[in-house]
């Protein structure tokens, strides 16, 4: 599928991206799922941040909602170039950026690995600019980490799992795996889509290889 002559399975150069604004959404910060928590800065002291995806974020996000030592999420858009985008400009194509899931996480409840595995296990990782019938480079997986640490460990846990899904005869994992850079937050609607109070019963393009990443990733 093309739009304006572009093909929107590879990700926009930044000199031919839309300009976006200097201005950021404007949100309540209160979550729909954990209503006495924000999913906007600041966070409890020693507590981290990764964005992960997948993916549509809104069936990413309650993934990681609803795994048990998560404090927070939010969705948004990363990885590419337009400042503070629209949902619809980034289904263009024309903002580099994917659809991300921020996860707000304290490492004694939960550690990264185990965040790591939510994120392996929830997607197909082999398939470039799309999740099933979700096409374009909105929807390429990417883990884009906060500092050398989760590098490091993001990539061991890329190198392991890849190793039991060559076993289970799949491809090669296409993830994007980078700073976070610029985290921008979706319009409200899109944050915690699927959650009781809001979707409940709406679209989830989620599917994963079926593949067990192992436990115990070590960096």
């Amino acid at each position: 599928m093309a739009l304006f002559g572009r093909d929107k399975k590879s990700v926009v150069p930044p000199e031919s991206a839309l300009p976006g604004r200097p201005t950021p959404i404007e949100l309540p910060g209160t979550h729909a799922v954990f209503p006495d928590r924000s999913f906007v800065p600041p966070f409890p002291a020693g507590h981290r941040t990764i964005v992960l995806g997948l993916g549509c974020f809104w069936g990413a996000e309650r993934l990681f909602w609803q795994t048990p030592g998560v404090w927070s999420t939010a969705v948004g858009y990363a990885g590419g170039t337009t400042p503070n985008p629209t949902y619809e400009e980034v289904c263009s194509g024309l903002t580099g950026h994917a659809e991300a899931v921020l996860v707000v996480f304290d490492p004694s409840e939960v550690p990264l690995q185990t965040l790591l595995r939510v994120f392996w296990e929830g997607h197909d990782p082999t398939q470039g600019m799309r999740q099933g019938a979700d096409i374009g480079s909105q929807y390429r997986s990417v883990l884009l980490y906060a500092d050398e640490g989760q590098r490091v460990t993001a990539v061991a846990s890329r190198d392991v799992y890849q190793q039991a899904l060559s076993a289970a005869g799949h491809g090669q994992i296409t993830t994007e795996i980078a700073p976070v850079g610029e985290f921008y937050y979706a319009e409200d609607y899109h944050q915690q889509y699927l959650s009781e109070a809001k979707n409940p019963y709406g679209y989830c393009g989620l599917g994963g290889t079926g593949v067990s990443c192992p436990v115990g990733l070590k960096a």
